[in-house]
């Protein structure tokens, strides 16, 4: 039986799903295929399967709605999971609203946030299909560390090319990631193609995950024993993540709740679809009025300022081109502190669901979100990720225009994440040197100009 003493609902161990769920199969509109960067056609399982193995290919592809989590995984998530959920009463009441704040806290983890539901999926189903080392990219560093605690938990090695901003921003991440066995570059880096040619065009860049995606893919595909693994983006690394939206819901029914209002912040989408995915399933199948909001940053705002087009996945031009909303897969967004959010594009599941009107987004400001971030800490106790604080300021925005209403409403957010390697940013913050990034159109029509031209 679920527990709950005020403040947080904690399930019992035998109450955590024993499936994923994949929001494919029930969605009106699937997203197109994705293409072969080399022929522009339908890309082929044999291209994909190069960098992957065939079990996720599979899960990539099934409109089966419910795929079984292999016990071996369901092993390894119960050191963390089932992850609590709270209610943000202090919040609340600094707030005066009569609205209900309650967030899933996903920081529980070894790796401080969302990103191990996944990785330990990946690195179990690529170990099963013999591969012996997993690259790829990273940029706070969260999916670095998660993907080098899953490749030492199934003995494999991992290599991590992180976006040279965050790798100079955040340096306890990369130590945390080399900790646990990963090896860390800076990227762009000298040591492929993809990362020489960024150089020689900008030896200053700042990196992005474009470019990090570049370098990875490249290295897997000049290695049998080496795959590729992401950390966002793909239909099954979203699926995956489902396990936190499908304990949510288990954790509200357990207090007679429902969400009026969901939540979570969005970069390439595994955040953000692992709340929302199973509350948008009863929105298709239910007709349920639950408001889903994908939440970004205005210094990178895929879903508000992007275009709904086929593009490339990194910023070279390797991987399978996709159907998403995107900024272009060569923009390179601003420095900002939330790191895991300056991606140029959206999961293309998350994007045809905006598309289709089923989803909502929004977009912040820096300042806005760390004010958002240290009001939270103050009142709940937790120091948020700057990625996670762009759901907590979502939520405090929906609470506030309930108290101006005078209305009651559930509001149910994702706090993906810990911040306890992003000091240098809070420091920064409190020391008055972050500043708000104008988003720049022009150099977003600039990118938009090179989108891959398709013909179907």
């Amino acid at each position: 039986m679920a527990y709950f003493d005020g403040v947080k609902v904690v399930l019992e161990e035998n109450e955590y799903p024993t499936h994923w769920y994949n929001i494919q199969a029930d969605m009106k509109t699937l997203p197109p295929p994705p293409l072969s960067p080399a022929s522009g056609q339908p890309a082929q399982p044999e291209e994909l399967a190069r960098i992957f193995p065939v079990a996720l290919l599979q899960q990539e592809m099934t409109h089966e709605r419910w795929i079984e989590i292999p016990e071996p995984i369901r092993q390894i998530y119960r050191r963390w999971r089932p992850s609590p959920l709270f209610r943000a009463r202090r919040l609340e009441q600094e707030l005066n609203t009569p609205a209900e704040i309650w967030y899933k806290y996903e920081g529980v983890s070894p790796a401080g946030s969302h990103k191990l539901n996944t990785a330990i999926a990946q690195a179990y189903y690529n170990q099963q299909a013999g591969i012996k080392n997993l690259v790829t990219e990273t940029g706070a560093g969260q999916w670095g560390t998660a993907l080098s605690i899953a490749t030492a938990f199934f003995g494999m090695t991992c290599t991590v090319y992180m976006v040279k901003v965050s790798y100079e921003q955040k340096p306890y991440r990369r130590l945390l990631m080399e900790s646990y066995g990963g090896s860390v570059y800076s990227s762009p880096t000298d040591r492929t193609k993809a990362g020489r040619q960024i150089l020689a065009k900008d030896p200053n860049s700042l990196g992005s995950l474009g470019i990090a995606i570049s370098e990875a893919v490249e290295v897997a595909l000049e290695s049998q024993d080496t795959n590729y693994a992401l950390g966002s983006v793909l239909n099954h690394v979203l699926l995956h993540q489902t396990i936190i939206g499908l304990e949510a819901k288990t954790q509200l029914a357990a207090v007679d709740r429902y969400p009026d209002v969901v939540m979570a912040s969005c970069g390439g989408g595994s955040n953000f679809g692992g709340i929302a995915f199973p509350f948008v399933q009863d929105v298709l199948t239910t007709g349920a009025h639950t408001k889903i909001v994908a939440v970004e940053p205005e210094a990178c705002p895929t879903l508000t300022h992007g275009q709904f087009a086929y593009d490339f996945g990194d910023t070279v031009g390797m991987t399978p081109i996709m159907q998403m909303y995107t900024l272009g897969h060569d923009f390179v967004p601003a420095s900002i502190h939330a790191g895991g959010l300056r991606y140029h594009g959206d999961s293309p599941l998350v994007s045809q669901l905006y598309h289709d009107k089923v989803i909502d987004a929004r977009a912040y400001r820096q300042t806005q979100i760390f004010e958002a971030a240290v009001r939270f800490a103050r009142c709940e106790g937790i120091l948020p990720a700057p990625e996670s604080a762009h759901a907590i300021q979502a939520a405090i925005d929906e609470a506030i225009e309930a108290r101006e209403a005078g209305t009651r409403k559930v509001i149910l957010f994702n706090l993906s994440g810990h911040g306890h390697f992003d000091l240098s940013a809070y420091d920064d913050y409190l020391n008055g040197r972050v500043v708000d990034v104008p988003f720049s159109s022009e150099w977003t029509e600039e990118s938009l100009s090179h989108l891959p031209k398709v013909e179907l």
